[in-house]
């Protein structure tokens, strides 16, 4: 089956570990990603090569990312097309990378990562901002864009997802629309798919046991101080 066929009208489940989570550890990290696959996930979203490797084994479509600073630019998801080759080399059907208009460091076009992920016999996702930044990756390439980076390239960042935002991009690109970025109830995720969405993609709400458990913990009347 077509990779972005699979995951159509359906629920992709981020699976990352945020610094100090023990779910850093590959075998931790496998858990959760088999939890959601047994819950109905239709594919997966692994940051880094070795959990990549690992979470293709479970048999759905695995979008690979790595995260890294490079030295003078702030682009932090997928900088450089070394780390695309190590990712399509690891597996990963879809590959995701910072698609906004930052600069890359050593500079390196978006036009080379998606380049390279082809070669590699995989799809290109753009993580997006904006529908310029969208228009843009699709005019490089692009197979997919996702609305992943909106609301993190401004001073603040907002509380809720940017439905606003697929239902812009899937009016003007031609291709699927990934919903990301702060979904955190299905109520979120059925309003991205009335605007357009392929498909929605859910992380920390899912995946991320020790933001969620902050979250229940600062609405106690004696919650920890790293809660409130």
């Amino acid at each position: 089956m077509n990779v972005a066929e699979a995951i159509r009208g359906r629920l992709v489940v981020s699976c990352q570990a945020q610094d100090r989570s023990p779910f850093l550890d590959t075998a931790h990290m496998m858990a959760m990603a088999t939890a959601a696959v047994l819950g109905g996930a239709a594919g997966l979203r692994g940051q880094g090569v070795a959990h990549v490797r690992a979470m293709v084994a479970l048999g759905v479509p695995v979008v690979g990312l790595v995260k890294r600073h490079s030295p003078g630019s702030p682009v932090y998801i997928t900088p450089g097309r070394s780390d695309v080759v190590a990712l399509t080399g690891a597996g990963a059907q879809i590959v995701a990378a910072d698609a906004t208009d930052r600069p890359r460091a050593g500079g390196e076009r978006l036009a080379d990562l998606i380049a390279a992920t082809h070669a590699g016999g995989a799809l290109f996702m753009a993580d997006v901002d904006s529908v310029d930044a969208a228009l843009a990756a699709v005019d490089a390439g692009a197979d997919l864009v996702g609305t992943t980076l909106a609301g993190y390239t401004g001073a603040t960042v907002p509380d809720g997802p940017d439905i606003g935002l697929v239902t812009a991009i899937s009016r003007r690109c031609p291709v699927p629309v990934i919903a990301e970025g702060r979904y955190r109830t299905p109520a979120q995720v059925a309003a991205a798919f009335d605007e357009g969405a392929w498909a929605v993609v859910v992380g920390t709400a899912i995946s991320d046991p020790v933001n969620t458990t902050r979250r229940f913990a600062s609405a106690c009347p004696h919650a920890p101080v790293e809660s409130r």
